[in-house]
């Protein structure tokens, strides 16, 4: 459970910095147009800092780690989340100092795009076989805790 925190924890001061980033280099550079840099904090602390405190509530739900679906999910996202926001970085930036950027960005960006649905199947993946009720339990997991206190002390 920790990892999931210091990992939400690190995208809310990424989110922070790139926002600030946004702000200082544009302001440098007397920049007023649109660029891919002004959503850079957004997707920072949406999809990291917010993404992971509710996979952190679905962990404390559904013992998530105990599968070893979970440390799939945790790198493939992650890393599909570092291409796409450091492609939103690049491409911003180019705009921002008037420079062309080129095709292999776009693509890049869609390998990043690409590696987040990985990341969200796995995590969904991973869900469906912790759910409570199910018929066949996997061998390689623990059991599912109970969401409920008076459960888990009535044994």
């Amino acid at each position: 459970m920790r990892k999931i925190l210091i990992t939400g924890h690190i995208y809310m001061i990424l989110g922070v910095a790139g926002g600030l980033y946004y702000r200082e280099i544009t302001k440098m550079n007397d920049f007023t147009g649109d660029t891919q840099l002004s959503v850079v904090h957004t997707h920072l602390l949406t999809l990291g800092m917010l993404f992971f405190l509710v996979v952190l509530a679905l962990e404390k739900l559904f013992d998530l780690t105990s599968h070893r679906l979970f440390g799939w999910f945790f790198w493939v996202y992650n890393v599909g989340l570092a291409i796409t926001v450091g492609m939103l970085i690049l491409h911003g930036t180019l705009t921002v100092l008037g420079r062309e950027s080129g095709e292999a960005i776009a693509g890049i960006a869609g390998l990043g795009h690409i590696l987040l649905t990985a990341g969200l199947i796995l995590l969904f993946t991973n869900i469906s076989k912790r759910l409570p009720g199910k018929s066949k339990p996997d061998s390689d997991s623990a059991p599912v805790r109970s969401a409920d206190p008076a459960q888990s002390t009535a044994s």
